[in-house]
C-alpha cells in the first residue's frame, strides 16, 4: 500500500493495524543447562545407544590366571583330603577302642570264678609284663606247674590271675594284650631268669 492511499485511509477515520509484538529472545540459562538430563525428553541413554561400545562386565578387575586357578583347586584338594584323613583317622581309633572295650568285657565275665590264687601262697613269681617287672605269689606247687607251662598268668583290671593253661588259651583269644605270662614248657630254662624261685629283685626297682 502506498503512502497516499495510507494517509487517505487514515483521513477518513480508519486506525493503522497494530504491528505484532516481538518477543524478546531468551537466553538459555547456563545452571539450568547443567542439571538438565542428557538426551531425547531428560532420559539417560542407555550404554550402547550413544554409540560407544558397552564395556564389558568386570572391566577394571584383574583376572586371575589359569595358574593361579589351578594352585588354589590345587590347595583345595589337599585341605579336604586331609580333612577325610582325619575323620578316617578318628574313626578307627574309635572303633579299635570299640573293640577293645568289648574284648575286656567279654574276658572278665569269661575269667569268673577261674582265678587259681592262693591267699595263703608266699613265693613271689616274678615277671616281665609291659615294659616292667611283676610278680604273683603263688606256692611251691603252683610255681612248678606255672613254670612247666601248665597253669599261666592273666591281667584283669590291675590284677593279676593264675589260671589253668586251658582257660589261658581262652583268655588268649579273647584278648591277647591280657596274657601277662605264658610259659612254653619246651624252650630252655635259661630263657626265663624269672623261674627260679631264688631269683632276687634289685631294691631300687621301680614296680
Amino acid at each position: 500500500m502506498t503512502d497516499s492511499l495510507r494517509d487517505q485511509l487514515l483521513g477518513l477515520g480508519f486506525k493503522p493495524a497494530p504491528k505484532p509484538e516481538r518477543k524478546p529472545e531468551r537466553r538459555p540459562d547456563p545452571r539450568r543447562e547443567a542439571h538438565k538430563p542428557a538426551g531425547k525428553g531428560g532420559a539417560h541413554p542407555k550404554p550402547g545407544q550413544d554409540g560407544k561400545p558397552r564395556p564389558s562386565q568386570g572391566a577394571g578387575k584383574p583376572r586371575r590366571s589359569q595358574e593361579d586357578i589351578d594352585l588354589a583347586k590345587a590347595y583345595a584338594i589337599r585341605a579336604q583330603r586331609e580333612k577325610d584323613e582325619r575323620i578316617e583317622a578318628e574313626r578307627v581309633k574309635q572303633e579299635e577302642a570299640r573293640v577293645r572295650r568289648e574284648a575286656k568285657a567279654k574276658l572278665e565275665a569269661f575269667l569268673k570264678d577261674k582265678a587259681l590264687n592262693d591267699a595263703e601262697a608266699d613265693i613271689a613269681r616274678h615277671f616281665p609284663y609291659g615294659g616292667k617287672i611283676k610278680r604273683i605269689y603263688v606256692n611251691a606247687e603252683q610255681l612248678k606247674a606255672l613254670n612247666g607251662g601248665e597253669l599261666g598268668v592273666v591281667q584283669q583290671n590291675g590284677r593279676y590271675l593264675l589260671v589253668t593253661a586251658a582257660v589261658l588259651a581262652e583268655a588268649e583269644a579273647l584278648f591277647a594284650p591280657a596274657i601277662a605270662l605264658k610259659v612254653d614248657p619246651d624252650a630252655p630254662a635259661g630263657n626265663d631268669p624269672y623261674a627260679d624261685p631264688q631269683y632276687q629283685v634289685p631294691d631300687d626297682l621301680v614296680w
